[in-house]
C-alpha cells in the first residue's frame, strides 16, 4: 500500500507543484498570461480524453504495467518540461519556442499520466476482500488529496540556485523515477482474485482533493471499485435523463467557477502583490496560498462532511455560497494574508460542492447505472479544466473585477439552482 499510495500522491503533487510556479515562470519569460494558462489546459484536455481509455484497460491483466506507464509519462513530462523551461530561463531559446516545447512535453503527462490512478484502484479492488476494500480505496483517495497539499507546499523549497524555477519540475521527475523503481522491485505483479475496473480520476488541480469518492459500505465498495462491464448488466444512461440532469448542470456551473478561480489566482498574486519582477518570491507566496486552499478542501471533505453528514443538496447550496463569498474576499484582498484567507474560504465552499454533486448524481440512479453516472461525473469534472482557466485569465487581463464578479455570479447561480432544482434526498 505504501507504493500504491506514493503512485497516487506523486501524480497529484507534481501537477499542483507545477501549477504553483507556472505563473512565475511565465512572468520571468515575459509570456502573456493567457498562453501560460492555455499550456496548462492542454494537458487537462488530454487527461480527459485518455483517462476513460486507461480506465477500460485497467479491467484486464497488466495493471502494474499501466502504473509504470503512468509514472514514466509523469517523469518524462516533468523532466523534459523542466529542461525546456531551464533553457528558456537561461536565454538559450526564445519564450515562444520554450512554451511550444513545454506544451508538447506536457502531452506526456496528460496522455499517459492518467493511466496510473485507475490501474491502482483496479489493482487494489482485484486483490482485496470486501471487508478491506473500502478502507483501501479511502486511503488511495486521501493520497490524491494529500498530494494537492504537498505539491505547492514543497515547490518553493525545490527552487535551487543553479536550476532556478525549473527545479521543482526536475525534482519531481527524479521522485517519479524513484517511485517507479520501487514499483518494479516491491509491488507484486498482477494476480487478480476478482474482476475489477478502476474509476476515472479527476484531473489533479489546486482545489480537487479527491480522486474518487470513498465507499461507505461493503456493497458500495464493490460498486465503486468493481464497475460492471457492459456485458455484465450495466445499463445505458442518457445525459438528458431527468434524474441526473439537474446534478450535472450544478456540476458544470460549479466546476467552471472553481477552475477559473484556480487558473487565475497565480496571476492575481503577481499583480496584487506587485511581484512580477520577483518570480521566485511570487512562487513562494502562491505556494502558501494554494496550500491553504487545498487544506481547506481537505477540511471540508475529511472533516466537515463526515462530522455533519449534510445532504448532497445542502453541500451544493452551501458550497456555492461559500465559494462566492471567498471569491469576493480574494478580489478585495490587498495582502498575502487576506488573499490566503479568501482563497481558503472559496476552496472550503468548492470542497463541499464537489462531493455533493458527485453523491447527488450517484443517488439519483440505481445500482445498474453507477458505472455510467461515474463516467459522466468524471467528464464534467475534467471538462471544467479545459477552456475555463484560459478564458478566465483572458477576462482577468481585461478587468480583474469582471473575472471575480463572474466567478461570484456562477457560484451564486449554483447555490440558487441547488435550492430550486435539486431534490433534498
Amino acid at each position: 500500500m505504501v507504493i500504491l499510495f506514493l503512485v497516487m500522491m506523486v501524480a497529484a503533487a507534481g501537477n499542483t507543484a507545477m501549477q504553483s510556479i507556472l505563473p512565475s515562470i511565465g512572468a520571468a519569460l515575459k509570456v502573456p498570461d493567457v498562453w501560460v494558462a492555455m499550456a496548462f489546459s492542454w494537458s487537462a484536455l488530454l487527461w480527459v480524453l485518455t483517462a476513460p481509455y486507461w480506465a477500460r484497460m485497467s479491467d484486464r491483466r497488466g495493471r502494474r504495467m499501466l502504473m509504470a506507464l503512468g509514472l514514466i509519462g509523469f517523469s518524462a513530462s516533468m523532466g523534459l518540461c523542466g529542461a525546456a523551461l531551464f533553457g528558456g530561463l537561461q536565454g538559450w531559446m526564445g519564450a515562444g519556442l520554450t512554451f511550444i516545447l513545454f506544451a508538447l512535453f506536457r502531452s506526456l503527462y496528460g496522455g499517459f499520466g492518467s493511466a496510473a490512478p485507475p490501474a491502482v484502484q483496479a489493482y487494489v479492488a482485484a486483490r482485496t476482500e470486501a471487508d478491506d476494500r473500502s478502507k483501501a480505496m479511502a486511503l488511495l483517495s486521501s493520497s490524491f488529496g494529500l498530494g494537492t497539499v504537498i505539491g505547492p507546499a514543497i515547490a518553493p523549497y525545490l527552487i535551487f540556485p543553479v536550476v532556478g524555477l525549473s527545479g521543482p519540475l526536475l525534482s519531481f521527475a527524479v521522485i517519479g523515477i524513484m517511485v517507479l523503481i520501487g514499483l518494479r522491485i516491491i509491488l507484486p505483479d498482477d494476480a487478480p482474485r476478482f474482476e475489477a475496473r478502476g474509476v476515472v480520476a479527476t484531473y489533479p488541480g489546486g482545489g480537487s482533493a479527491n480522486a474518487t469518492p470513498a465507499a461507505d459500505s461493503e456493497d458500495d465498495a464493490l460498486e465503486d471499485a468493481e464497475l460492471a462491464a457492459p456485458d455484465q448488466g450495466e445499463t445505458d444512461l442518457a445525459w438528458s435523463d431527468r434524474r441526473i440532469r439537474p446534478w450535472l448542470v450544478a456540476g458544470l456551473i460549479g466546476g467552471h467557477a472553481q477552475a477559473v478561480l484556480i487558473g487565475v489566482i497565480g496571476f492575481f498574486v503577481l499583480d496584487r502583490l506587485h511581484m512580477r519582477q520577483q518570480p521566485a518570491e511570487a512562487a513562494q507566496a502562491l505556494g502558501i496560498i494554494m496550500m491553504s486552499g487545498a487544506g481547506a478542501t481537505l477540511l471540508s471533505q475529511w472533516g466537515i462532511i463526515p462530522m455533519l453528514n449534510p445532504s448532497a443538496r445542502a453541500n451544493v447550496i452551501w458550497g456555492g455560497l461559500l465559494g462566492g463569498l471567498g471569491t469576493v474576499m480574494v478580489g478585495s484582498a490587498t495582502t498575502l494574508h487576506s488573499i490566503m484567507i479568501g482563497y481558503a474560504v472559496a476552496s472550503l465552499g468548492f470542497g463541499l460542492f464537489r462531493p455533493g454533486f458527485t453523491a447527488g448524481a450517484s443517488l439519483a440512479v440505481g445500482r445498474d447505472q453507477q458505472g455510467a453516472v461515474a463516467g459522466m461525473v468524471a467528464s464534467i469534472n475534467g471538462a471544467a479544466y479545459i477552456v475555463a482557466p484560459a478564458i478566465g485569465v483572458w477576462i482577468y487581463s481585461l478587468h480583474a473585477w469582471w473575472l471575480f464578479g463572474g466567478v461570484t455570479a456562477l457560484s451564486l447561480i449554483m447555490a440558487i439552482w441547488g435550492w430550486m432544482s435539486l431534490k433534498a434526498r
